[in-house]
């Protein structure tokens, strides 16, 4: 039996997990769907001081809450900020993290820094212009930069995102994520969306390039996995992401080599 905790990216929250968890607990799993501050059905608790640091500890409460060992840390596009942030502190109860369709966040590195100049400029201009500069309203559904690809996620569950999708506090994008080292040295795994344009191909395209990052990309503890889908494959795809969790927590994945 393995525990996942999942924790979801931008402008959702851990309703977005309900088909996996329920397949995950299912084969014997458990199963801790993470609704950060701000997010979900806790968007009322929203404050001025919500930052990369609250939903850090967020996580960490259901850690020590739970009583939680062994986890297999899953973080979703923003969501991986602070999962890491929270595999860092309580690197003692985590057993690998889970990068689903994002990068590897490095010490230093806010939310806002990993996104794509135009990207970022986009954001904080909507953030300032529609939510007072301490909130990023969510876009429309069809804002393919913001959101990132919806390929396969039906008209039902694209409905519940629009119904749910909450304002993010801008605090959690611009705060520095701080590590130690802990969590970096943690077994993990890459799954890509490769309709959302990342891949294993695409890794090893920057590894035969000489990537300076390649050196972490082919660390042996880190295996990858591609999914033939969009952005939010809990929803297109959620059984076989639940079979990609429960492989990777076994050490499964591809592993890449220097060339």
């Amino acid at each position: 039996m393995t525990a996942f905790v999942l924790v979801s990216g931008g402008y959702t929250g851990g309703w977005i997990w309900r088909e996996v968890a329920t397949l995950l607990r299912e084969q014997g799993h458990t199963a801790h769907p993470v609704t950060l501050t701000g997010m979900g059905d806790r968007r009322h608790l929203a404050g001025p001081d919500t930052d990369l640091d609250t939903h850090i500890e967020d996580i960490v409460q259901v850690l020590d809450h739970e009583d939680v060992s062994e986890a297999v840390m899953v973080g979703h596009c923003y969501g991986l900020h602070p999962a890491l942030g929270a595999a860092d502190r309580r690197a003692e109860r985590v057993a690998s993290v889970v990068y689903l369709d994002g990068g590897m966040p490095s010490d230093g590195d806010a939310g806002v820094d990993v996104m794509p100049e135009a990207l970022r400029d986009r954001l904080l201009r909507r953030a300032a212009e529609l939510g007072g500069g301490r909130m990023a309203p969510p876009p429309p559904l069809d804002d393919k930069e913001l959101w990132g690809d919806l390929t396969g996620v039906s008209p039902a569950d694209r409905e519940r995102m629009k119904r749910l999708a909450a304002p993010q506090p801008m605090g959690t994008l611009t705060q520095p994520l701080r590590l130690t080292g802990a969590a970096t040295e943690l077994p993990g795994t890459g799954v890509f969306c490769t309709t959302n344009g990342l891949s294993i191909a695409l890794v090893e395209a920057l590894v035969a390039a000489g990537d300076p990052r390649s050196a972490r990309l082919t660390d042996p503890k880190v295996g990858y996995f591609d999914l033939d889908t969009g952005h939010y494959p809990m929803l297109s795809q959620p059984g076989e992401l639940t079979e990609v969790l429960i492989r990777a927590a076994a050490g499964e994945g591809r592993r890449l080599k220097q060339p």
